[in-house]
């Protein structure tokens, strides 16, 4: 096993020693290094013993001795050093095979890969692991590892997940329980089929693994018009949405009585299904699943009015836009309307974007598409400036989900659009012209 080098950083360590690009790194410490967790993970020690192998077939033992944090100039073809792993899973409710034809490859692509979580805190289901990655999550003590569990039931999860494989792949919770390895988790539930008392078992049955157990999201199933050919599912509504919400306060007041967590949240979607106000700052401790959105609204809610507390009445004169998606739409108006308080001379527009692209049950924000920016704000008055949540963009380009660019909106709609990220004082500052 090896991995081959792309680049040697010039006056590196390893440079010095006269490694170059297209060589293979084979071992570290006698230890096989495979990917970016296996280098990670032995280049933190300060002596090294490094196996390589030259484009000539070669090998050459370079030794090193470093501070533990130095970096020893290494660059590779990925940043995993080898290609993601795909999902093998064919879920009844994955999003990704409700996406259209047509659009870029990437979006296509399921990942269910345990150094992704790692790294960026991705989801994996546990079904891709083989003895080795458990062992090496093990040795490494990666930690914490987000998981897709979407019942504790191993029947019903083979049968959602369309994997036979799905059930027993469970067992390597409780392994990295009692390794020590915290695990945060999620259940995509889909009403009919893994709430009510599936729902109260999967609880109960995660709770078990306590405290490796950190969190517990429960996210409602997404669905797009583009299900064709797909199993028949439902979508949650108030009356449904309500009884989910019930069932996990229940237990997590149990819960939390006990061992002073709460454990299991509900994300805000449900609230908002539910038409029920979204708990209190201290529902969420310490919002262990924002990215989840669990407590999104809330923890936007209450940073922006820590800004607009802590702020003086500005003189800033006039306009500005926002556009977000139908659920976050009444709590984005309802902050543009508390701005006013120390920004009176400024006017706000909040703008619902109805999603067309994804059919009308797509409710967030970061499913927007340019197309639908384009459709719902064409000819509107939209001020000085359009702001817009930055998850509706790609991380780090300036692209949406089909395609469209920042600036082919800004010069179809004739108006600067700001991006924002989901937080509080962010959105405040952008409010000022």
């Amino acid at each position: 096993m090896a991995v081959t080098i792309k680049a040697v950083e010039k006056r590196s360590p390893c440079y010095k020693k006269g490694v170059r690009s297209g060589w293979q790194l084979e071992k570290i410490n006698g230890e096989d290094v495979v990917d970016v967790l296996d280098y990670r993970f032995y280049i933190k020690s300060e002596r090294l013993e490094l196996l390589f192998k030259n484009e000539k077939g070669k090998e050459k033992l370079v030794h090193l001795k470093k501070k533990e944090e130095d970096d020893i100039g290494l660059e590779f073809e990925t940043y995993l050093m080898d290609r993601e792993t795909h999902c093998t899973n064919k879920c009844v409710f994955c999003f990704i095979d409700q996406m259209p034809p047509g659009m870029r490859d990437s979006l296509y692509f399921k990942d269910d890969d345990s150094r992704l979580s790692f790294l960026f805190g991705n989801y994996i289901t546990l079904t891709n692991l083989s003895q080795r990655d458990v062992d090496r999550i093990i040795k490494m003590h990666i930690s914490p590892v987000n998981v897709s569990v979407h019942t504790m039931n191993p029947e019903l999860r083979k049968a959602m997940m369309k994997n036979r494989f799905a059930g027993t792949s469970l067992e390597a919770l409780k392994t990295f329980a009692e390794h020590d390895i915290k695990l945060n988790t999620q259940l995509v539930l889909c009403p009919g089929i893994n709430d009510g008392k599936e729902l109260e078992f999967s609880l109960r049955k995660l709770a078990e693994l306590f405290p490796a157990i950190q969190s517990i999201a429960c996210v409602p199933v997404g669905l797009t018009k583009f299900r064709d050919n797909l199993p028949a599912l439902e979508l949650y509504d108030k009356d449904t949405a309500s009884t989910v919400i019930e069932t996990v306060d229940r237990f997590a007041s149990e819960f939390l009585e006990r061992h002073g967590t709460r454990l299991a949240f509900c994300s805000d979607e449900f609230y908002l299904l539910a038409g029920k106000p979204i708990p209190g700052e201290e529902y969420y401790e310490d919002y262990p699943q924002l990215e989840n959105g669990v407590g999104l609204c809330r923890s936007l809610e209450t940073e922006f009015f820590d800004a607009l507390d802590s702020s003086e009445i500005c003189e800033d004169k006039g306009a500005v836009s926002l556009a977000t998606g139908t659920a976050a739409a009444p709590l984005i108006k309802k902050l543009a309307e508390a701005a006013k308080s120390k920004l009176p001379n400024v006017s706000f527009s909040v703008y619902e974007i109805k999603n067309d692209f994804f059919g009308h049950s797509v409710t967030v924000a970061g499913l927007i598409t340019g197309q639908d920016l384009m459709k719902n704000l064409k000819g509107r008055e939209l001020g000085e400036k359009l702001i817009i949540p930055s998850v509706m963009l790609k991380a780090d380009e300036d692209i949406f989900l089909d395609d469209v660019t920042l600036e082919e909106l800004e010069s179809e709609l004739g108006v600067k659009i700001e991006p924002v990220e989901n937080d509080g004082y962010a959105l405040f500052e952008a409010l000022h012209v």
